[in-house]
């Protein structure tokens, strides 16, 4: 699957997007605030995740920004499969292109895919240390679930507290009304 807005063209990661993904991913700031991505992230590792096979179902696209007649790798977004329910919502953008709005514009481009594949329900949570996610999420008509489990971080190693967000597509049946959930005391 492809998508373009206004300012990034997402789509599939191909062999030759390596180099730019590990420039991309290649700070702390970023990996750690994600589930799967190992710190330090290496040639190998891109390579590798440009080798897995993505379901249609489920697209995990790189983002591409369109800034001043260039185009370059700025970020991933996507939908993936869970065991337990709904498909969860994953993002993450390079430092140099953060605070620009495209984590939200790419977010909304998968969220488009979501409700072409009639997934009504989606997903999505943020470690509780990184609260610009949750600002994401809440424009993006995401809720608060009041869940806050612990969930493993490859990049810390370590199991860190989450919070867990729903949004529902329309005409599906109304979420309950949660309070939002204050980040936890550093």
């Amino acid at each position: 699957m492809f998508a373009r807005t206004e300012r990034l063209t997402l789509r599939p990661g191909w062999a030759e997007d390596a180099p730019e993904l590990v420039r991309a991913l290649g700070h702390e700031s970023v990996v750690r605030n994600t589930s799967r991505l190992p710190w330090p992230y290496a040639l190998g590792d891109a390579e590798a995740f440009l080798q897995t096979p993505h379901s249609a179902h489920a697209p995990s696209l790189l983002v591409f920004a369109h800034d001043q007649g260039r185009v370059r790798l700025i970020g991933g977004a996507g939908l993936y499969a869970r065991d337990d329910g709904p498909h969860e919502l994953g993002y993450w953008i390079t430092p140099d292109a953060q605070g620009r709005g495209y984590a939200t514009e790419a977010a909304r481009a998968v969220l488009g895919m979501a409700d072409a594949l009639h997934r009504p329900a989606v997903f999505a949570r943020h470690f509780a240390d990184n609260p610009a996610s949750g600002r994401v999420l809440r424009k993006l008509g995401f809720v608060p679930t009041g869940e806050r489990p612990l969930a493993y971080s490859r990049a810390r190693a370590a199991e860190v507290p989450t919070v867990h967000y729903a949004r529902q597509r329309f005409g599906a049946p109304a979420l309950p009304e949660f309070d939002d959930v204050p980040p936890l005391a550093a």
